[in-house]
């Protein structure tokens, strides 16, 4: 590890103009490539005192064994050359987009004398008009099948069109008139290249033209009678018009533009882009990137319009350019794009309307692209199996977790505290064993106190079900109901699952993880090792993963475990976290909701929703409920004495209802009639 301090460069000789500089390493190679519209202001920055420094920042400034910089006119001049340099050197802690699979291309060679329409994947190469890209290679061969009846331009690999040419014999599309055939001289040269920009100038969504004129030619052979003629037209405008609809449209205005949206974690950012021509979606493409820089939202937008636009001229580059955040500064950027296509871009964040309503349907799409990337990765065996073992060698684990319980505090400013306990085996979600806990033995906000007392719920179940016979016994500390079975207000469970004992019951905490994560740092990790500790469980190992910088806490220990940022390990222990609190949440704003909607009979232990429907229904009216004697309570079918004593005597704690009011007169309302349709209203929103 080199200390910035020895290759620091000396005051006043970094420039304070614009510029691009480069970090190498102790074997010269480049690690990190950037701009600055100042370069001292910037390149100092990098020397400060490591522990003000990003993480990912600090990892490279100390990987570095030198820096060097080069001056430029323009931060305009500062970005071409940062997109030359990253992709000549390929930096380490540069971000790197990488497409999640090879997107394919309709492409005209129009750098041949015949030009041929075909399928293209890979780098775009010089003199070829590309369309798309597209999902998939399916779609592009549906939409040309259509457009070959009307634009019959050649499709045929070099070997087969140099044979026909020898046998004088064109191939099955020139017979059935979806192929010009030049190859046997049907049409000229020039004739079959206007055919082919024709092509080109429908597919870039000049398409009202073309076939208004094709309408007007259809009139004109109905108008001489030639109806075969006309019919024929007719069909061609059926075709185009069909592979029109395969492109919906999105965008009233024709508009022609780019739409890049960012779906990002601590980790990872997924970047998709939708290509809007004539107000119609004709391609798609996304790619996945590793955040081995400290970026933002802006410096991902940035890499993507340098990945996009750095190969591309003309036409290529659209018009408008719509982004969820501008680079900072954003002029250069434009002025760029600008140079580009050889006219003004507009780039811009989508305020309103239509084009707003397609960036978040583009998120939509990095949202899902993100979370598939994750699953792929997920569910692949050996990584999972990596992972695992990476946890255990960071933690100096005796063998790989393959059981993981990870837990997790939610609550809104102090209230509805709830937690929640989700496990993973063998890299993998066992939801059928996720638990959910409700906070009552306190109130207010203590998320250390709260994880203390979950965790050593959890650990005192375990020990009951692991001393027990089969049947629940009562807990060390009398957490059990009179009838020795769990109190369910305070343990929710999620299903059912895990071993069954002999008496059939489900052995719910029966098996012992290995490994406990909470979501938190020192604090957090101190409580849960405490509970342990007091139950005198020494097995099970505890960290805690702080959501800020992806630390990794032990209990004891002063300093974190950082984990590489690629390492297999953290991404498994960032997903059990990340379901933990999704778990957690989830749960909260359920109790939240109820809450909100609990009425007086909603406090009545043991009184279930068909009961407090059957007693609203039956007197009409909570005013007449709360105005009933126990004898009459206990008329109702299904209540019983006891029962119908603890609702009176909930009823009599409660405080009455206030009273209707008429909104238009101001009076009182004294009717029961009013009180009973709001009674029932409220029992049938339950």
């Amino acid at each position: 590890m080199a200390d910035p301090s020895s290759y620091r460069p000396k005051p006043g000789q970094i420039p304070e103009s614009p510029g691009v500089y480069k970090f190498r390493d102790e074997h010269g190679r480049v690690i990190y490539v950037g701009k600055a519209k100042s370069l001292r202001p910037r390149l100092s920055s990098y020397f400060q005192d490591l522990a003000n420094l990003h993480p990912r920042t600090r990892t490279m400034v100390t990987t570095a064994a030198s820096v060097e910089w080069t001056m430029v006119s323009t931060e305009v001049e500062a970005l071409q050359l940062e997109y030359s340099w990253i992709k000549e050197f390929d930096p380490r802690f540069n971000v790197k987009y990488r497409d999640d699979k090879s997107y394919p291309s309709l492409a005209v060679t129009l750098n041949e004398e015949f030009p041929r329409v075909q399928v293209m994947r890979g780098p775009k190469k010089k003199g070829v008009r590309y369309f798309g890209p597209y999902g998939h290679a399916w779609a592009i061969r549906e939409t040309v099948d259509l457009m070959l009846r009307v634009f019959p331009v050649r499709t045929c690999s070099a070997g087969v069109f140099k044979r026909s040419a020898q046998i004088g014999r064109p191939c099955l599309l020139g017979y059935i008139g979806k192929c010009s055939a030049p190859c046997v001289g049907r049409v000229t040269a020039e004739e079959h290249r206007r055919l082919a920009e024709e092509f080109c100038d429908f597919m870039a969504g000049r398409t009202g033209t073309y076939l208004r004129r094709l309408e007007e030619r259809m009139q004109e052979a109905a108008e001489e009678m030639e109806y075969e003629k006309a019919a024929r037209i007719r069909d061609d405008i059926g075709a185009l018009r069909r592979a029109m609809e395969k492109n919906a449209v999105v965008l009233a205005d024709a508009t022609d533009a780019d739409l890049i949206a960012i779906a990002e974690d601590e980790l990872e950012a997924a970047v998709q882009i939708f290509h809007v021509r004539g107000g119609r979606v004709r391609g798609q493409r996304g790619w996945v990137t590793d955040k081995v820089e400290a970026v933002d939202t802006a410096g991902l937008v940035e890499h993507a319009l340098q990945q996009l636009y750095g190969e591309e001229k003309g036409d290529a580059v659209p018009k408008e350019v719509l982004v969820p955040a501008l680079p900072e500064p954003a002029e250069p950027v434009a002025q760029w794009l600008s140079d580009r296509r050889g006219s003004r871009v507009d780039l811009r964040i989508p305020q309103r309307g239509d084009k707003k309503d397609l960036m978040a349907t583009v998120a939509r799409n990095a949202q899902q692209a993100l979370a598939l990337h994750k699953t792929k990765r997920a569910s692949d065996l050996t990584t999972r199996s990596r992972a695992l073992e990476e946890i255990a060698e960071a933690l100096e684990l005796d063998s790989a977790p393959l059981r993981i319980e990870c837990f997790d505090i939610s609550h809104l400013q102090g209230e509805d505290v709830v937690a929640s306990m989700v496990v993973f085996e063998d890299g993998l979600a066992r939801k059928s064993e996720y638990r959910r806990f409700q906070i009552k033995s306190f109130a207010g906000q203590d998320d250390v106190r709260a994880m203390h007392e979950v965790v050593g719920r959890r650990f005192r179940r375990y020990l009951q079900e692991k001393t027990d016979t089969g049947e629940w016994g009562p807990a060390p500390d009398g957490d059990a109901a009179p009838n020795g079975h769990p109190k369910q207000s305070e343990e929710e469970f999620a299903a059912p699952a895990g071993p069954i004992d002999e008496s059939g019951r489900p052995k719910r905490f029966a098996y012992p993880p290995q490994l406990v994560v909470v979501d938190g740092g020192r604090p957090q990790v101190a409580a849960a090792q405490r509970a342990l500790d007091e139950l005198g469980i020494d097995d099970v190992a505890v960290c805690g993963l702080a959501k800020r910088l992806e630390e990794v806490w032990l209990p004891g220990e002063e300093d974190p475990v950082v984990l590489p940022r690629s390492s297999e390990g953290l991404y498994l222990l960032q997903r059990v976290r990340d379901e933990a609190h999704r778990f957690a949440i989830t749960y909260q704003r359920g109790k939240r909701a109820k809450s909100m909607k609990a009425g007086p009979l909603d406090t009545v232990p043991g009184l279930g929703d068909s009961r407090r429907q059957a007693l609203l229904k039956h007197f009409g009216s909570l005013k007449r409920l709360r105005a009933a004697t126990v004898e009459q309570i206990c008329e109702v079918p299904g209540v019983g004495r006891k029962t119908a004593e603890t609702v009176a005597a909930a009823l009599a704690m409660a405080a009455p209802a206030a009273p209707a009011v008429n909104t238009a007169t101001g009076e009182i309302i004294e009717d029961e009639a009013a009180s009973a349709v709001s009674s029932a209203t409220r029992g049938t929103d339950r």
